[in-house]
């Protein structure tokens, strides 16, 4: 029976090693900002920015919220995001995606201050992580990478598959575990023989959307697998990429969905926030 991976465990360790080094900062006078901006009402982003909240309350990051209607236009918003760059009290700039379709996603990133993107999305964060050189790296990954680290599965001369090429977490994950000295394969929907190459894995994520897609017909025996996915299966309830029923007997470990990934893309963010904190204050 696989080792379960308890997301919510990890990040509240996280979360409280965040506590101590914003109380840390604010004996010198330093208070960690991050401003979130939520265009609408989408109901899974306002649970986010909602989860968001709570875990900089929990830390002692002083956040700032921007509710600004679906109607809004893209000048209007970037005008918003150009005022928060210029702001000296503000640490990290966070505008919940997706946006509504009149407005320019790319732009909107792009407009954040590199120095202030704790998403990670910018192209400057992202050639960063690429090139090996320090940075914002996107929260998503962060996590998957420190769940792997703080269960001491090892990375280094491991075979890696990730499958899901997406921006937000395939690319950059895949990096990451380069940058561990992992040997990575990325498969995507054009993958031949996808069973074949996931059996190959010592560490398998899965990132792709698809309600229980991978079965344990794809898992090597003893293999680490982690599920990004975020899915309703046949009856609504919510679940992962992975058929964990199945899976949980044969992998060496494995992430449950909810409670595995979830939380730790918070956790990281707050370690964004710091990050970003120190680096713009020279601390």
């Amino acid at each position: 029976m696989a080792v379960i991976i308890d997301g919510k465990k990890v990040s509240q360790e996280i979360k409280d090693e965040v506590k101590e080094k914003v109380a840390a900062l604010k004996e010198k006078g330093i208070e960690v900002t991050l401003a979130v901006i939520q265009v609408g009402n989408d109901p899974a982003s306002t649970v986010y920015v909602g989860n968001k909240k709570k875990a900089c309350e929990y830390t002692g990051i002083r956040s700032l919220a921007y509710e600004i209607p679906e109607d809004t236009t893209e000048e209007e918003l970037l005008k918003l995001v150009c005022s928060l760059n210029d702001r000296e009290d503000v640490d990290g700039i966070l505008v919940q995606l997706p946006l509504p379709p009149h407005i320019n996603e790319d732009k909107v990133i792009q407009t954040i201050s590199p120095e202030k993107d704790v998403d990670g999305f910018h192209p400057q964060s992202v050639g960063a992580l690429s090139t090996g050189q320090p940075g914002f790296i996107s929260c998503t990954p962060a996590g998957i990478i420190e769940l792997l680290k703080r269960y001491n599965i090892q990375i280094d001369g491991r075979e890696c598959v990730v499958i899901g090429r997406s921006n937000i977490v395939g690319k950059p994950v895949a990096m990451l575990l380069l940058r561990e000295n992992g040997t990575v394969t990325v498969c995507h929907s054009h993958t031949a023989d996808l069973k074949e190459v996931a059996k190959r894995a010592d560490i398998l994520i899965v990132a792709i959307g698809k309600a229980k897609f991978v079965t344990d017909e794809y898992i090597k025996d003893g293999a680490a697998v982690i599920d990004v996915g975020m899915d309703r299966d046949e009856n609504g309830k919510l679940c992962g990429d992975v058929d964990f029923e199945s899976v949980v007997s044969k992998a060496g470990a494995v992430t449950p969905v909810p409670g595995g990934v979830g939380p730790m893309t918070i956790a990281m963010l707050m370690c964004n926030c710091v990050y970003a904190a120190g680096l713009r204050r020279r601390v």
